[in-house]
């Protein structure tokens, strides 16, 4: 196959390169615009955000593989940029405010990460080559290592972004070790020939090494037991909105990384791979949700409480089914919202005498702030999957797709770690609503944080009563995978 980009390439990846324009763009705006008139970048990114979602519009039908196969442009990665778009924005809307308070000198730059963030996301879940899908990973892990440890003068986001590098560095180790032994074995690092490759050398020791490593490696990124040691540290640490975007996006990318990688370049090796993500799973939603019953800083809970949500999530890839891969997208697109939400009221309880992040500082929040005290107990119900907010729906397609599997004590154990997460989402709304012991200053909602609580309370409510539109579109994008690591999955 010539080498090369043509032309018809640049068209097709024209979302990617209007959101690198617009990252450039914001560095050129920080520069020139006068230091009192900063906080106009915040519009910039959100305006080159939107340019982006616009350039999309052209490919909601488009099913190619562009630059001789490294990309994929086809409605499995465009339901994926939709969903980093639109948590990009809600990131950015949070940040306003949120950078104010904490004095940040230089916006742009902050900005220009997230933008970077985004960007290598949506590598990702186009991604059909390896070597594209490690370009878009670590595209998007240099931006979270040094947007965690934003806040300089905080001794917790130095913490945390240290950490993050050095295991964040450790586990590409291992999953770029595991994706050399896939080329070597294979000759190819494009996922679609890669699947072809490997029919017949199911049993080589080498190929079940290489799953291993590429388990453990996409294991770290999706915070997954026991590979979750970094989240805890880094959810607290990281600066609050920077915390919601990687608990969202980032795993949210990860999971498009791996959907690619095993169902598309390793339809053959299912047995194999479904077996350790059975087992991450129970391991993963278990320990997530325990660990979250002792926790008193919110920030730390809800990190538990992401890796246990990591768990629910692997319950999809398990069943291996177009269903089971439904309902994944299903649920990181509402998991999403309430999380986002979620963070939002922290953000909101974050004051220059209070840092918010603490159980007591939602003290009384309902007689201070009912709108804001209201939408934490939606997002709560939601997170814990009580009818009829959007959690229950997303929790109701993964049981029943591990159910349609035949996988019964997988979903058992899903619905009990359910009742279990239930008692630290609780314990929130009890603070808000029965205790009455108040500190620092009242809460102040922006009309940048009350449009975000109030899109993530709609979709919440909105995706829990009327689904159906969501289902739709998580199922035709799951079914424009590629057709051979489907139907082999199926199998």
């Amino acid at each position: 196959m010539p080498p090369g980009v043509s032309l018809s390439d640049f068209y097709y990846i024209l979302p990617e390169l209007v959101l690198t324009g617009g990252a450039l763009l914001v560095l050129i705006a920080d520069v020139l615009l006068p230091k009192e008139r900063r906080a106009a970048l915040a519009w910039v990114t959100l305006l080159a955000l939107g340019a982006t979602a616009a350039a999309l519009v052209p490919f909601a039908n488009t099913h190619v593989e562009v630059a001789h196969g490294l990309l994929a442009v086809d409605r499995f990665s465009l339901f994926f940029k939709i969903l980093f778009l639109l948590a990009a924005a809600i990131t950015v809307l949070m940040s306003i405010r949120y950078l104010e308070t904490e004095g940040a000198a230089s916006p742009g730059e902050y900005y220009f990460l997230i933008l970077c963030a985004t960007l290598g996301m949506m590598i990702m879940a186009g991604g059909i080559d390896l070597i594209t899908i490690m370009i878009g990973l670590e595209t998007m892990a240099v931006s979270f290592y040094i947007l965690a440890g934003y806040i300089k003068p905080n001794q917790r986001s130095n913490e945390a972004a240290v950490k993050y590098f050095l295991l964040g560095a450790f586990s590409l180790g291992i999953l770029l070790y595991g994706m050399s032994l896939m080329y070597g074995l294979s000759g190819t690092t494009n996922l679609r020939v890669m699947a072809s490759a490997f029919v017949g050398q199911e049993k080589d020791p080498r190929l079940m090494l290489a799953v291993i490593l590429v388990v453990a490696g996409v294991g770290f990124k999706i915070a997954a037991v026991p590979f979750h040691m970094w989240a805890p540290d880094v959810y607290e640490g990281a600066p609050t909105p920077v915390t919601a975007f990687l608990s969202v996006g980032s795993k949210a990318a990860s999971f498009a990384m791996l959907i690619r990688i095993f169902v598309e370049g390793m339809p053959s090796m299912s047995a194999d791979w479904r077996l350790l993500f059975y087992v991450l799973s129970i391991l993963t939603m278990t320990a997530g949700n325990i660990a979250a019953v002792t926790q008193s800083n919110v920030k730390r809970m809800l990190a538990y409480s992401s890796i246990a949500h990591a768990g629910y999530l692997l319950m999809g890839i398990v069943a291996g089914t177009a269903r089971g891969i439904t309902a994944t997208l299903i649920y990181l697109m509402i998991y999403s919202f309430m999380q986002l939400g979620a963070f939002a009221v922290i953000t909101l309880l974050r004051r220059k005498d209070v840092v918010g992040d603490e159980l007591k500082d939602f003290s009384g929040l309902a007689f201070r702030n009912p709108f804001a005290a209201f939408a934490m107990l939606l997002f709560m119900l939601s997170l814990g999957g009580i009818p009829p907010t959007a959690g229950f729906m997303g929790k109701f397609w993964l049981f029943s797709a591990a159910i349609d599997a035949h996988y019964y004590g997988l979903a058992v154990i899903g619905v009990l770690n359910s009742a279990i997460s239930l008692y630290y989402y609780v314990r929130i709304v009890v603070f808000m609503y029965l205790k009455k012991e108040t500190s620092g200053s009242d809460p102040v909602i922006t009309p940048a944080l009350a449009l975000v609580l109030g899109v993530t309370v709609m979709a919440t409510l909105v995706l829990g009563v009327y689904p159906q539109l969501l289902f739709r579109v998580a199922d035709v994008s799951a079914r424009t995978l590629g057709v051979a690591g489907i139907t082999a999955a199926i199998r």
